[in-house]
């Protein structure tokens, strides 16, 4: 794997220096820090909006905890920030392929295989540090605004959201590896995620594949113990064959 430990420090300043730096750590910051204000002011809003439309009638709802605002951040990181990530991730190689750049970067001293892996290291590097710079903002701000704030129930749900990105990183790497354009890279992750979303109906599935991950989250914030065994081993492991096939089909690409 010739030159990836180069090309992947060329990918990190490269992302810091565009606009990959912006958009996904800006959608992440913006709801780590607004996450606990919303859930804060949330119950006021809706008894005040249920109050002029019922004619003054008053709905009863539970006073707001950390938890409601954890479970702000929990429901933006699998629904949002994961389609956010579906989408931008989408020209990982097939935009540098199309640019020409890849044809240019080829003629130096850089494998194939290192072209795709440093890509892919690169884009896993910029969600993991961008999450857990949201889910640090995330307990500040709910500790401030709650004056309490469990760390442990805030960081399982972000882990095995992790593992589950590291897998979106993954497969969006060889959808991009396959395809000519980010737009159909981008559709291939966003059908693939509707699937998922689907078999997730079906217990069996939910106990042993990636798709048990979309819901554990929520599960794990909600004090429950989903089975994460079965669904972290094969998200691991279909990581590492979603890899592996990204660096083959690149290989046989012509640019």
């Amino acid at each position: 794997m010739r030159g990836f430990a180069p090309f992947f420090v060329k990918e990190v300043r490269e992302t810091a220096r565009t606009w990959r730096i912006w958009v996904l750590p800006s959608i992440v910051i913006v709801f780590a820090v607004t996450g606990p204000v919303l859930a804060k002011v949330m119950p006021d809003l809706l008894r005040s909006m249920s109050g002029e439309q019922l004619g003054g009638a008053v709905i009863q709802l539970p006073e707001p905890t950390w938890r409601d605002a954890y479970a702000q951040w929990v429901k933006n990181l699998t629904q949002v920030v994961t389609f956010a990530l579906l989408i931008m991730l989408g020209g990982t190689v097939a935009s540098e392929v199309r640019s020409g750049t890849a044809a240019m970067v080829l003629t130096k001293p850089v494998s194939r295989s290192a072209f795709v892996l440093a890509k892919a290291a690169a884009s896993g590097l910029l969600v993991t540090a961008t999450t857990l710079v949201g889910a640090v903002l995330t307990w500040a701000g709910t500790l401030a605004v709650f004056g309490e704030a469990p760390i442990r129930p805030l960081a399982a749900p972000t882990a095995v959201w992790l593992a589950f990105a590291a897998l979106v990183v993954a497969g969006m790497t060889l959808a991009s590896a396959l395809v000519t354009s980010p737009s159909g890279a981008a559709g291939i992750g966003l059908g693939l995620y509707a699937a998922a979303s689907l078999v997730s109906l079906w217990g069996w599935a939910v106990e042993h594949t990636p798709v048990g991950l979309l819901g554990a989250p929520a599960a794990l914030l909600a004090g429950e113990r989903p089975p994460l065994a079965w669904p972290l081993a094969t998200t691991a492991a279909l990581t590492v064959a979603a890899l592996v096939a990204a660096v083959v089909a690149f290989s046989r690409r012509e640019l």
